[in-house]
């Protein structure tokens, strides 16, 4: 399987962007700038769109889910795209009942408790990908030379919504199964591996010029369950992606004792939240990647001197990684006053 002929990869529009260099690991005068969950919640313009729109609606029309795609890259003038989906399409098209509750997140109306409940799902026909690869095309069509960032969740974070229910704080459901039924969790994370990684690979060959695959609940394991249980799954999301040469990103929320083991799963980037500083992270995994991140979301509602300080220094502790490209620690919090993005691009972009 490679990149078809009419990629921007392929074509050679994206090839040079300043993030897909920065992810190929050619450090950049200035670091490449996007924010995750930049599409979306913070912006008028978006709350402004979903009026009687369901987010997972929204996710699964082309022509909403390209429009909110592209409106930070508009307003902010960052470097990159991210898709507007949520890692839960990917099952909510395998047959699975799921929405967003506001307020909450999304929340299954039959949680998997069994091996029997595990037996049930069934595979995702490729076929119900069409609206997300209409949605990508579309989006890279409208971005010429800025590249798009196609994404997934990592099948720990995934099993955890479908054992827990909804969002927990600790994972506990999730984290027992996996011990007192080792060979239902194993089949639930393939399964929930190839529905991610079937989803990410849409994306990608339809035009999405880098992959990052999330692991949101990831904090909550050890090294030895990560290893044992979780990463031999990512991996296998990972391969769904073979032949394709994008740049791989991976990141997880809580995963400070834990970057080394998902780098070795195959990312060729690391994604970094902010409890520990980039020199250290870097120290971390040796300096064998670029890594991407960390500025804390708390402080985009700090005042205008301390957040720009903060930016400062973290990119001057990305300097100690082969490259580096900035974002934040975790997603735009909903709070978040949309001039302030903009200011940090303008910040970082004038170096």
């Amino acid at each position: 399987m490679t990149l078809p002929a009419n990629h921007p990869l392929t074509d050679g529009r994206t090839t040079d962007a300043p993030l897909i260099r920065a992810y190929r690991g050619e450090r950049q005068a200035t670091p490449p700038v996007w924010f995750m969950r930049q599409a979306g919640r913070s912006l008028p313009e978006y709350r402004e769109l979903r009026v009687g729109n369901a987010m997972l609606d929204a996710c699964l029309t082309p022509e909403l889910s390209s429009e909110i795609t592209l409106q930070p890259v508009r307003r902010h003038g960052v470097d990159a795209a991210i898709f507007f989906s949520d890692i839960v399409i990917p099952i909510k098209l395998a047959g699975v009942e799921v929405e967003i509750v506001p307020g909450r997140g999304p929340v299954l109306a039959d949680p998997i408790r069994s091996v029997s409940d595990v037996a049930k799902l069934r595979p995702l026909d490729p076929a119900a990908l069409a609206p997300i690869i209409e949605g990508v095309a579309r989006t890279v069509a409208e971005l010429g030379s800025t590249p798009l960032i196609g994404f997934a969740g990592a099948p720990f974070t995934l099993a955890s919504y479908l054992v827990e229910g909804g969002p927990s704080k600790d994972q506990l459901r999730a984290r027992t199964m996996m011990y007192t039924e080792p060979h239902a969790w194993a089949t639930l994370l393939n399964w929930c591996a190839d529905v991610s990684g079937a989803f990410l690979q849409a994306q990608v060959l339809a035009g999405a010029s880098a992959a990052q695959l999330f692991d949101s609940w990831v904090g909550s394991l050890s090294e030895q369950q990560y290893v044992r249980r979780v990463a031999p799954h990512s991996k296998r999301a990972l391969s769904h992606l073979r032949g394709l040469d994008i740049p791989k990103v991976h990141f997880g929320v809580g995963s400070n004792e834990v970057l080394a083991a998902m780098r070795d799963i195959g990312a060729d980037v690391m994604g970094v939240d902010w409890r520990i500083p980039l020199d250290e992270a870097n120290r971390r995994l040796g300096g064998t990647v670029p890594l991407q991140g960390n500025l804390d979301p708390a402080l985009l509602a700090a005042p205008a001197k301390v957040l720009a300080a903060h930016v400062d220094d973290v990119i001057d502790r990305g300097r100690e990684a082969p490259a580096h490209v900035l974002n934040l620690g975790h997603g735009v919090p909903p709070s978040t006053d949309p001039d302030v993005l903009t200011r940090i691009v303008e910040q970082v972009h004038a170096g």
